[in-house]
């Protein structure tokens, strides 16, 4: 058997910084250029950023700019709008994408799956038949097929 490499620089970096970021991702994005932050489109009380370490291309997150760990506790102009923003991603997704169906949902809390527990977000997760293979079961690995900067230039410029 022959063993191929499989090329993810994107892990490395996430591997030997996950301690060293300090702040809140939800918070830093925004203020980075839309390029490093992986930002798709700005509201304005909400954003759409691409997940840097997704669970399959096109993997979306939209958040309050406002720092808030408490679902309940979004204004009512928030939530509208990370939904309005959700609703719209989906319909960028498949016009760039054309993914045959969608995961979307918030992780609230450690014990339900986030990952940030105290700026509350959005996950759009486009899927395709097929999509989970032998490298999550056996190798806890992700084949994504696309760069993440490319797949953000995509959805950006499609953004209506």
């Amino acid at each position: 058997m022959v063993l191929k490499q499989l090329w993810a620089p994107w892990r490395l970096e996430y591997i030997q910084g996950a301690d060293e970021q300090e702040g809140c991702v939800f918070c830093r994005a925004p203020g980075l250029g839309d390029e490093e932050g992986l930002v798709v489109h700005r509201g304005e009380r909400a954003f759409v950023l691409l997940n840097r370490y997704p669970y399959a291309s096109g993997h979306l997150m939209v958040a309050a700019y406002r720092h808030e760990g408490d679902f309940a506790a979004l204004e009512a102009e928030e939530a509208l709008e990370v939904h309005r923003l959700t609703a719209t991603g989906l319909g960028v997704l498949s016009q760039v994408m054309a993914p045959q169906g969608f995961n979307v949902g918030w992780n609230l809390g450690r014990i339900a799956g986030a990952g940030v527990v105290d700026h509350v977000h959005l996950h759009a997760v486009p899927r395709w038949a097929g999509d989970t293979n032998f490298m999550p079961v056996l190798a806890d690995v992700k084949v994504m097929p696309e760069a993440l900067e490319a797949t953000r230039r995509k959805l950006a410029e499609a953004w209506p």
